[in-house]
């Protein structure tokens, strides 16, 4: 597999795991932290977690943007490879000090890692610029 259909692929699973977030979080935040087995949060967390779907959905739309275009949209890339470090520090953060547990945290213990391989992985260099007619 060459290093753009690596990146390609990528940057579509995680456009489809960051729309499936927007939208539990968006629609039925109470929902989905109960079938993360997390315990009911009090009613007010469903607004900063409405706000926290929409950078979902958002982040979701930049990777499609990467799907079409890599060379184009590198910034989406790089930020997506900072959202992922930083999702799996704390995740491991939390897990470590007992906050939440490994069930809870699912594929949040090791799916960042793997996003973040493939993205670094094919990230487009200089020489994949799409050459034009001159």
């Amino acid at each position: 597999m060459d290093r753009t259909t690596i990146l390609k692929t990528t940057a579509a699973v995680i456009a489809i795991t960051q729309f499936g977030l927007g939208l539990g979080y968006l629609l039925a935040p109470a929902a989905f932290n109960g079938m993360l087995g997390l315990s009911a949060a009090p009613a007010w967390t469903a607004w900063p977690f409405a706000m926290l779907g929409a950078r979902f959905l958002a982040l979701g739309f930049g990777m499609l943007l990467v799907v079409r275009d890599p060379f184009a949209n590198r910034g989406w890339i790089q930020a997506m490879i900072a959202v992922q470090a930083l999702d799996w520090a704390g995740t491991i953060v939390y897990l470590l000090a007992g906050t939440v547990t490994l069930s809870q945290v699912a594929t949040a213990s090791f799916l960042p890692v793997v996003f973040m391989v493939g993205l670094v992985a094919g990230y487009p260099r200089a020489a994949d610029r799409p050459q034009t007619a001159g």
